[in-house]
């Protein structure tokens, strides 16, 4: 039995904005533990019997970041497949059926959600295999997890009729969507419903079978966007004309509600939740006795029911209740606990209004290293650079900038003109407007540098790459 994990990790994340940001969203960050909630998954899903190196699925924007998140923990992944647009599941896990039944036409696919914690993972792997022994006979199974409470933020699943020979397995009955309280309530107390988890194990061939039978065009477009695939390094560029074509459906609605494959295995004991909102976040921690949950440098006073969450700076609370205040670099998110799901609205505002807020945090990661802006204004800007060892950025040039380097911390070869330096601590370096340059690490350890620029327009778009060692050049200079 060959399982091949299926990792989906092209979301933006806003509801849990300012932590979360399309440029770097909640799926690579540790919200719930030493690792990200993605190398969790990918990590929980090697735990199976019969797993693979898993695929990869996640957006142009967030491939380096990806890519850097499995070189952390170890992890080769079989394909970095990038969509060039979001389209939502189906289309998603239809591209990755098609690779997998290729190397196998017996493959199965484990498709995991990336924004999901699982506490218990022996559990969960014990689930696993017990759905990959239904899902060889062709059937199409997700996971439910017991609904232990009347939770209206998820949908639900009606189990009907057991199947023969695997325990804990039932035909779908109906999926339903999220209901309010009084209705999640009665499923809850009935028994015969389980929370919709997101999470599948698909015979692959099963799947792109009913896929095609229900939305014919889905396959035939991801089958077209496969074939014009380009290879750039480790990532899978799909064609974009063709995905873009494909219908943004999830794959509840495109097959699951509709197929008569259907099959729900219980998922008990996982400790598992859907990490959408501060809300949930919260519940999942530790709280004191005045119902707090108080991470970093918190001083409260007369608070309770409350989530307060300080990154940077000493946060102080004082006579409030039932309140999430979530601090950054550049951002503080203070909400009452019952409109967390209504972060999204904040963000549609900046990002209306063009605020950078919405999409970037102030440290923006760069497949050399990372760069974050410490004080601008106008007609300059000052930022602090890391270059990874061995790793150095494109042979550039700015038209209407120019840039002073002091090197901090480690030793920088430079390309300025035709002219080529090493520059150790202390020193430094002027590269006027419109010359070719290029900074690279040939140390041991981290390089870091103050950069100060000058001129009329300061923008990340006013790069012209001749050579990048990351494919960056050409119709792909935003990133």
């Amino acid at each position: 039995m060959q399982i091949h994990p299926v990792i989906l990790c092209g979301g933006s994340g806003t509801r849990l904005w300012p932590m979360s940001r399309s440029g770097y969203p909640k799926q690579y960050l540790k919200l719930a533990g030493e690792r990200t909630l993605v190398q969790q998954a990918v990590l929980r899903a090697a735990r199976v019997a019969g797993a693979v190196s898993p695929l990869v699925v996640t957006s142009g924007e967030q491939r380096f970041i990806a890519a850097e998140q499995m070189r952390q923990i170890g992890v080769d992944p079989s394909a970095i497949i990038l969509e060039p647009v979001g389209r939502n599941t189906a289309p998603a896990i239809a591209v990755a059926a098609l690779l997998a039944s290729r190397e196998n036409p017996d493959a199965l696919l484990l498709v995991l959600p990336s924004d999901q914690v699982v506490l218990n993972e022996q559990a969960f792997a014990e689930v696993a295999e017990r759905a990959a022994g239904v899902a060889e006979g062709g059937a199409l199974v997700t996971f439910g997890v017991e609904a232990v409470e009347p939770n209206i933020g998820y949908g639900y699943i009606r189990a009907g009729k057991a199947i023969a020979g695997h325990a804990g397995a039932y035909v779908v009955d109906a999926f339903v969507e999220k209901p309010d309280r009084d209705t999640a309530r009665c499923f809850v107390e009935d028994g015969g419903y389980y929370w919709n988890s997101g999470m599948f194990m698909l015979n692959a061939i099963a799947y792109l079978d009913e896929l095609r039978y229900f939305e014919p065009s889905i396959v035939d477009r991801a089958e077209r966007a496969l074939r014009g695939a380009a290879q750039d390094h480790d990532f899978m560029w799909l064609d974009a004309s063709e995905f873009a074509a494909c219908a943004n459906v999830s794959i509840d609605y495109a097959v699951m509600e509709r197929t008569k494959r259907a099959v729900v295995v219980e998922a008990p004991g996982l400790g598992w939740r859907d990490v959408g909102s501060w809300s949930t976040l919260a519940a999942m921690v530790d709280v004191d006795g005045q119902r707090n949950t108080l991470l970093g440098d918190v001083v409260a006073e007369d608070v309770s029911n409350a989530y307060i969450r300080a990154e940077h700076r000493m946060v102080a609370a004082l006579g409030v209740d039932d309140v999430v205040i979530v601090e950054t670099v550049d951002a503080v998110l203070v909400a009452h606990r019952d409109k967390v799901q209504d972060v999204r609205k904040i963000v549609e505002r900046l990002n209306a209004s063009g605020r950078q807020e919405a999409r970037a945090h102030r440290r923006v990661v760069r497949p050399w290293g990372s760069y974050e802006t410490i004080d601008s204004g106008e007609r300059f800007q000052v930022k602090r650079i890391v270059v990874e060892p061995g790793a150095q950025l494109s042979l550039q040039v700015h038209h209407h900038r120019a840039e002073h380097w002091v090197v901090v911390k480690g030793t920088a070869r430079v390309t300025n003109g035709d002219q080529e330096t090493i520059l150790t601590e202390n020193q430094s370096t002027y590269v006027p407007l419109g010359v070719v340059h290029r900074l690279a690490n040939p140390g041991k350890i981290p390089l870091e540098l103050i950069e100060v620029q000058s001129g009329a327009y300061l923008g990340e778009d006013d790069i012209v790459r001749f050579d990048d060692t990351y494919g960056r050049s050409g119709a792909r200079l935003g990133s």
